[in-house]
């Protein structure tokens, strides 16, 4: 069934004028009022856009982190410039620290000093124990951790000796500088002997002596103690460096037979080898009174120094005449040297009068005696054929 759709046309009438009620008058016409200008408004900053969580928790982590790295920026500078210092100091010898005595070896530099008894390390000791050490020892360290006595001998051995006197831990570790790790071996045994130079007891034997064990080391790289002496006592006079040359052909040709050579004073010693030089035989003859004196003290072997030197024992020749020079003296014995290459190393060869060295660098004492005597005989047996 359809629906009809309906239509309805609807007329409006036209709205009339507009009138007032009765009794009230037509509002006069108001006056023209003239337009108020809209006020300027600033321009509006827009807000900026609003983040979420996750944002700002992104933003703030990265601004920590740049922070974070310039703070360890900072912190590496100054630790570089910290360690810089710190080497610097060290090269220096500035830096100090206290070392076990069990940990400190002296077997790298030969010492200025006679093993033996000190009679000045009492003295030693007593101002140690009263007022501590002053002037710290010097030590290298070493690739395994140990150290290497460079200077300060008798100050080690103060502390060594305090320590096993009374037991105290205090003496366990004494104050000691750090030299550069790897230094020459000449620049080492300058600082040792340049410190010593500057004390007052350190006697012309023992400057001396220390100049044939630096010859006779074949790292060092010199032919004899006339070769040493300018590199181990640069420091010193020309006139010093002779005296201590002196000291050590007067150690050559004495030097085991010798029990106190630290207490020969200077000028007795170049008396003596200006003697041993004048007349032949004097070298056997005082070797065999010296050896009659046994251990003696070292007022006894000073008492027959001076009477060699003075010319008040007659020597017994052991040599033959030396050719004799204008004036009377003898030239300086003759000396041959030469070198071996060997499977264990270069060695060393003097031959001298009454005198012959061999230096190589090994441990002699681990042959076995036997064969040792088995082969000195077969050197003397080819030496005479």
């Amino acid at each position: 069934m359809s629906r009809k759709r309906r239509v309805f046309h609807i007329d409006l009438p036209d709205e009339p004028d507009e009138t007032f009620p009765a009794g009230k008058a037509e509002p006069e016409a108001a006056a023209p009022v003239e337009p108020v200008p809209e006020p300027e408004l600033e321009p509006q900053v827009s807000a900026p856009p609003r983040r979420g969580p996750m944002a700002s928790a992104v933003r703030e982590t990265a601004e920590a982190l740049v922070e974070r790295r310039g703070q360890e920026a900072k912190i590496r500078a100054e630790n570089d410039a910290l360690a810089a210092e710190h080497v610097r100091l060290k090269r220096a010898g500035l830096i100090t620290d206290l070392v076990p005595l069990e940990a400190i070896g002296v077997s790298k530099l030969m010492r200025d000093r006679r093993p033996g008894p000190d009679a000045d390390l009492e003295e030693l000791k007593e101002s140690i124990r009263a007022v501590g050490l002053s002037n710290p020892i010097r030590v290298e360290q070493g690739e395994d951790g140990g150290f290497e006595l460079i200077q300060g001998y008798r100050r080690l051995s103060a502390y060594r000796a305090l320590l096993e006197e009374t037991g105290d831990e205090a003496w366990a570790r004494i104050p000691a500088g750090f030299v550069p790790r790897g230094e020459e071996l000449p620049a080492l045994y300058r600082r040792m002997v340049d410190e010593n130079m500057v004390r007052k007891d350190i006697s012309f034997a023992e400057m001396a002596e220390l100049a044939r064990a630096y010859a006779a080391d074949p790292r060092n790289g010199v032919e004899d103690v006339d070769a040493a002496v300018p590199v181990l006592f640069r420091s010193a006079s020309y006139q010093k460096r002779s005296y201590i040359r002196a000291f050590a052909q007067l150690l050559d040709l004495l030097g085991d037979a010798l029990h106190h050579p630290d207490a020969i004073p200077r000028s007795l010693g170049l008396a003596l080898r200006k003697r041993i030089e004048e007349v032949d035989g004097v070298v056997g003859a005082l070797r065999r009174e010296l050896g009659r004196l046994g251990d003696c003290t070292a007022e006894d072997e000073l008492a027959v120094l001076r009477r060699y030197a003075s010319g008040g024992a007659e020597p017994v020749p052991d040599f033959p005449a030396g050719k004799v020079v204008k004036g009377g003296a003898v030239p300086r014995p003759a000396r041959t040297t030469f070198r071996l290459e060997l499977p264990e190393g270069e060695a060393r060869c003097t031959a001298s009068r009454g005198r012959l060295e061999l230096r190589l660098d090994r441990d002699f004492s681990e042959v076995e005696r036997r064969r040792l005597e088995a082969a000195v005989a077969a050197f003397f047996r080819t030496l005479d054929a």
